[in-house]
């Protein structure tokens, strides 16, 4: 399986490619148009800033390969900034466009005495579609590490794949076709997180049995 990480100059690739390899994968970082060829599947992780991010796509010419493998409905999963740059805008740097595959707006975490804001730390998910292909192996209601201060709304409820309550519910989750896209960070969820990235790398075709 030939298995790419988006390197748009951010993120965590690191530590997503040292979990992938617990799969059974070695995958390879993908940081031009050209490296798209080839490949079976791709990882969109990341953390930090959505403008940032969004720079480094466009610097390195990712943007429009990236809306075309997700329009082919080709392998994909993202994470964290991965997930949020899917969307068409972000309250964290208003007028700054995202990749607009899906309708909706990041959103900021509301400012309230005694409410953390980053949600750092474990938190359940509450699954939309346990018994899917993608969830295969997971605890009901399992639990994942989140690093986040804001959070996409998506405007079709129909791509819910995942919920978890911070001082009320947000999507954490999203599948359509081929794509499945996370807030919390696989790679830093233990077994769960392994569960679930081993559970896509098999789906498309590689990875341990």
């Amino acid at each position: 399986m030939n298995l790419g990480i988006i390197d748009y100059g951010g993120g965590t690739l690191q530590s997503v490619r040292n979990a992938l390899r617990c799969t059974g994968v070695e995958a390879r970082y993908v940081d031009s148009p050209a490296g798209f060829a080839g490949m079976d599947a791709l990882v969109f992780p990341g953390q930090g800033r959505f403008d940032d991010s969004m720079a480094g796509l466009h610097r390195q010419g990712l943007v429009e390969p990236l809306r075309e493998w997700i329009a082919a409905d080709r392998p994909f999963f993202g994470i964290c900034i991965g997930y949020q740059a899917l969307f068409e805008r972000s309250q964290e740097n208003p007028g700054v466009a995202g990749l607009g595959v899906f309708e909706g707006e990041v959103r900021k975490f509301a400012a309230r005495p005694g409410l953390k804001v980053p949600h750092m730390g474990w938190n359940r998910v509450r699954l939309s579609h346990a018994d899917g292909a993608a969830w295969q192996g997971q605890e009901v209601d399992p639990y994942f590490y989140f690093v986040h201060s804001y959070y996409p709304a998506p405007a079709d409820p129909a791509l819910t794949a995942g919920i978890t309550d911070y001082d009320g519910d947000f999507v954490c989750a999203i599948e359509r076709g081929n794509l499945i896209a996370t807030q919390f960070h696989p790679e830093k969820s233990q077994a769960a997180g392994l569960a679930l990235l081993g559970q896509f790398v098999r789906r498309h075709g590689g990875g341990l049995e």
